[in-house]
């Protein structure tokens, strides 16, 4: 359903910025599919979401879904998940959400060097070798380590 919730959200969308013809991507096989009735929808929750995007479908001169595979497409699948999420009092406003292309892995450019100098996993790596605790752990610490 977040599937179809974001698509009717972008089409609404693309409607309101007068687009009259429309590519849209997505990674939902159903969605996609059934969009473009080459499957049939059973699911009495999905009927109302799909005969919506039918009816917003007609306000386009030209408009095609095309399907690409879920593992081209995370960031897209994450966009869907959060703009599910967000409630405005216009249903066809979203505020923008800003993104930032990183050169390395996210976890790269938040973990910084411990204060002793070893990596932050030191801990980790010595608990499962040797099945000590840190000098000065805690309960607290030890129960995390765990």
């Amino acid at each position: 359903m977040a599937e179809y919730e974001a698509c009717i959200l972008g089409l609404k969308m693309t409607i309101d910025m007068n687009i009259q013809e429309l590519l849209v991507i997505g990674d939902s096989d159903l969605l996609i599919h059934k969009v473009g009735e080459e499957w049939a929808a059973k699911n009495s929750k999905i009927l109302l979401y799909l005969h919506h995007v039918q009816e917003l479908r007609k306000r386009f001169t030209k408009i095609e879904f095309q399907h690409v595979p879920r593992i081209q497409n995370e960031f897209t699948d994450a966009l869907t998940t959060l703009s599910s999420m967000i409630q405005h009092p216009d249903k066809n406003f979203i505020d923008p959400i800003p993104v930032k292309i990183h050169d390395q892995l996210a976890y790269c450019a938040h973990v910084e060097e411990e204060a002793n100098g070893k990596p932050w996993f030191h801990d980790i790596k010595e608990y499962l070798a040797k099945g000590e605790y840190p000098e000065l752990a805690n309960p607290t610490q030890k129960c995390t380590l765990r």
